[in-house]
């Protein structure tokens, strides 16, 4: 088996050409001798009219393995290019669909306690219990259990127990603060009933009234409190 040339293919015209000129000279009595570079030319190469055909054949096929394969590379490295695009869009579309979705939930957070403190006030302007002159702590409470929410009652009975102990008539000392609250100055309480002294009712309003607009709920007054004794 002849071994081919590597210029075999580049050259094969250019040998051919030499060829035919050489043999033209002849003919025509010309005594020169075909040039070295023609002779190195034809020296170097294989025409591909002289590989046998079986060679030729398998010549061809790898050269069009050769291309199938360079075509194959291109290809694969397009598909990953265009797959990492697709990721980077789709992690970009993730990520702002998640900032969408934490917004949403935040501001549906937001509106359902604004629901509950408005229902919450409602309660509390539309519940009425009859004066009397002097009232238990059993009674003060039942009042609260119908005036305060019940998720958040439990926060606003443990203000009231740190603060007065459920007496409507308790008076700091020092302070002049008043009441189951002990709101400084006490008369402030006036703003949700001028009977604030005598009535627990209407301390009751003012102290749910005054946790909710300040701090949200009696819960988050009562986590305020626990972190610095006062609220």
């Amino acid at each position: 088996m002849s071994r081919i040339s590597v210029r075999g293919f580049a050259v094969a015209s250019a040998t051919a050409v030499t060829a035919v000129g050489a043999v033209t000279g002849v003919a025509s009595g010309s005594t020169g001798q075909p040039s070295s570079d023609a002779e190195a030319l034809a020296s170097d190469s294989t025409l591909l009219a002289d590989i046998p055909a079986g060679q030729q054949a398998q010549v061809q096929t790898a050269s069009l393995t050769q291309q199938a394969d360079a075509q194959a590379i291109a290809a694969d490295a397009s598909a990953k290019k265009d797959a990492e695009a697709s990721a980077r869009k789709q992690a970009a579309e993730d990520a702002v669909a998640k900032q969408k979705a934490a917004k949403k939930a935040e501001a549906d957070a937001k509106a359902r306690k604004e629901a509950e403190t408005k229902a919450s006030r409602a309660s509390v302007r539309s519940t009425s219990f009859p004066v009397q002159g002097s009232y238990t702590i059993a009674q003060i409470q039942a009042m609260a259990t119908q005036m305060v929410p019940s998720g958040q009652f439990q926060c606003f009975s443990n203000i009231v127990d740190h603060e007065s102990s459920w007496n409507y008539k308790a008076v700091n000392a020092s302070s002049g603060a008043y009441g189951l609250f002990q709101a400084l100055p006490g008369s402030k309480m006036s703003t949700v009933g001028s009977d604030w002294q005598t009535n627990p009712a209407t301390q009751i309003k003012w102290g749910l009234n005054y946790m909710d607009s300040r701090y949200g709920s009696p819960c988050e007054a009562w986590s305020f409190w626990q972190a610095n004794h006062w609220y």
